[in-house]
């Protein structure tokens, strides 16, 4: 298992109301839209095999993806928090709910706002960015993010296959960035990975 069982018991009532809500549920946003277990468990051994230590998620919703990263954060050894920006402050709060239930909620700076906005603050360096929320503006996120990533940098989006023309404008803007590789890798709905080492 990758995760302690405080927190796939968690995980996985949160699969089961994300399925749950998502097919029952016509408005979009409030849909929980959440990452797929295969594609979060990926998520979770490139940080934690990556050694990451300062990750930034983009698109909180209520947590699922949050838990994998800091989870991962938890077992390297990470002592910043992951920060997790969401606009919604509704899914936030269940988010922070979620975190609290698997003990990891001192592990997570929960941010609500327009992403690209709170981004342009942030401080950085960051090591790690998943991008998981609305792609059309992910070129500006990134833009706004490159002199606050370090040299050793791991760039993940979600949604590579299956909307594959809103993420375009991303994958385009990573794929013309020097000194980065990139690849996706057919696992859910395609998660695109980028590497500067």
């Amino acid at each position: 298992m990758l995760v302690d069982a405080a927190v796939d018991h968690v995980l996985r009532d949160l699969e089961s109301f994300g399925r749950e809500n998502d097919s029952r549920e016509g408005d979009r946003a409030r849909k929980m839209l959440n990452l797929e277990r295969e594609t979060a468990e990926l998520v979770h051994v490139l940080v934690r095999s990556g050694r990451r230590r300062r990750v930034l998620e983009i698109g909180t919703s209520n947590g699922v993806s949050t838990l994998w990263l800091a989870a991962a954060l938890r077992a390297t050894g990470a002592t910043e928090p992951l920060i997790s920006v969401e606009r919604d402050p509704a899914k936030s709060a269940e988010a922070r709910a979620n975190l609290e239930r698997a003990g990891l909620a001192d592990r997570v700076h929960l941010l609500v706002g327009d992403a690209t906005e709170v981004v342009a603050g942030l401080p950085g360096p960051f090591d790690c960015v998943f991008f998981d929320a609305d792609r059309w503006s992910a070129p500006d996120q990134l833009r706004l993010l490159l002199p606050k990533l370090e040299r050793d940098c791991l760039l993940l989006a979600d949604n590579a296959l299956s909307h594959p023309q809103e993420i375009a404008g991303y994958i385009a803007a990573v794929e013309a960035l020097p000194d980065f590789g990139s690849t996706t890798f057919p696992v859910g709905k395609g998660l695109h990975v980028a590497h500067r080492g």
